[in-house]
């Protein structure tokens, strides 16, 4: 589903769709824009828009879909699809701007974790062996 056709969705739709607010949407795309935008240079064009890439990158990593799904859907091939999302990928880490909390700033010293343990144990469930016939002689006395 191409970015266009995106517009028509709430905010909490598109979050839903994408995993991100318009907002950070938008940020992202400011980012990608002067380094994916090939006007002017050798080579040939991108299929896809600036906006259009993003989405894939976003598919890919909200959905985990396979990156030949992807390409199907967006019509464009595989392989396509794992460069679109490595070159975003290394845009957006290279950026900083978009980065996760290290492990060390989520274990600050006065926080309180709550713990809640599930036992989920297996229990053997009873099958027939392996080598015994595939049905059961039924006794004399039941079938009279």
């Amino acid at each position: 589903m191409a970015y266009s056709e995106l517009q028509q969705l709430s905010d909490g739709e598109f979050k839903r769709l994408c995993g991100v607010g318009r907002q950070t949407f938008a940020e992202m795309v400011e980012v990608l824009s002067p380094h994916l935008i090939r006007r002017g240079r050798r080579g040939g064009q991108a299929k896809l828009s600036v906006e259009d890439q993003l989405l894939v990158t976003l598919e890919y990593w909200r959905a985990y879909r396979s990156q030949f799904h992807i390409g199907v859907s967006w019509g464009v091939h595989e392989t396509t699809v794992g460069r679109i999302v490595n070159k975003v990928e290394n845009l957006l880490i290279k950026c900083g701007k978009f980065r996760l909390p290290s492990q060390r700033q989520l274990y600050q010293p006065g926080w309180e974790w709550q713990v809640m343990v599930v036992d989920a144990g297996e229990m053997a469930s009873e099958r027939p062996k392996k080598n015994r016939n595939t049905f059961t002689v039924a006794s004399k006395n039941a079938t009279r």
